[in-house]
């Protein structure tokens, strides 16, 4: 079946060092990831980023790109030709405020950055003005995280690994290399935005690919054909290059996004 849409992180697998289209992981010069896109464009395949990012920051990286569509804030909204949907459940927007602030009212935010003193602390200065999660930086076991907001109350929330970033002055003691985490509502995820762009373009699985770098990038593999994870991803989690359904290529950031494009236009059915 041909090949209709590629859904694909951002930060560590469009994008290279400095968040550049035109860099690679090690900062040298390329257009492979730019070529891939153009590959995309030509054969008609959709490409939809589907990041962390704020819904403002997507629409500039939306736009310079030249797409359509994107899911911003790992799965808390979704943007289709200019369409805005949320995907947050149950919580919603309430008198004026956004569900950022009613997680923030909660005290989560609060509980997960008293009991983890030292090894949590906000994403400076990306986690302002936010509409869905709460952008935190550190190293926590996350299902230890995850069961205390369990336990406290919290049961419809939860905390995401969203992949390693560089070292903090901040958090002078963590045991490795700091992690950006959300905080965010349970019923928001990257598979489930993508499962809902899918249904609004009636694109059946083996239609859509996803290309990640992290294992929340990697859920999306339940939801499409193929999932690719960047080699630099596979580095940084040997043991997710090991599950079921991934796909790793042998090129980092973009260029592993060029090829895992590449791939799937030729063995496209």
């Amino acid at each position: 079946m041909a090949l209709r849409c590629v859904y694909t992180d951002l930060d560590g697998t469009l994008l290279g060092r400095g968040a550049s289209l035109l860099r690679d992981g090690e900062g040298g010069f390329t257009l492979l990831g730019a070529r891939a896109l153009e590959a995309c464009f030509r054969a008609g395949v959709e490409v939809v980023p589907v990041s962390g990012r704020r819904r403002d920051t997507l629409f500039e990286d939306a736009r310079l790109l030249g797409l359509s569509s994107y899911v911003y804030e790992l799965g808390g909204g979704m943007v289709i030709d200019r369409e805005v949907t949320l995907l947050t459940g149950d919580l919603q927007p309430a008198d004026g405020g956004t569900v950022h602030d009613l997680i923030e009212a909660s005290g989560a935010p609060r509980l997960l950055l008293e009991r983890f003193a030292g090894r949590l602390e906000y994403h400076s200065p990306w986690h302002g003005e936010r509409e869905f999660t709460h952008l935190l930086r550190g190293l926590v076991d996350v299902e230890e995280a995850n069961s205390l907001l369990e336990s406290e109350g919290f049961s419809d929330l939860r905390l995401v690994d969203n992949g390693a970033i560089a070292p903090k002055p901040s958090l002078p003691d963590l045991d490795g290399p700091p992690h950006a985490y959300h905080l965010m509502p349970r019923a928001a995820s990257k598979a489930a935005a993508v499962a809902a762009h899918m249904r609004f373009r009636g694109l059946a699985p083996e239609e859509c690919v996803a290309v990640g770098d992290s294992r929340e990038d990697s859920d999306v593999a339940s939801v499409v054909g193929r999932f690719f994870l960047v080699a630099n991803g596979a580095e940084k989690d040997p043991a997710l290059a090991g599950e079921p359904r991934v796909e790793v290529t042998e090129a980092r950031n973009g260029e592993g996004f060029y090829e895992a494009v590449v791939r799937s236009l030729a063995e496209a059915r």
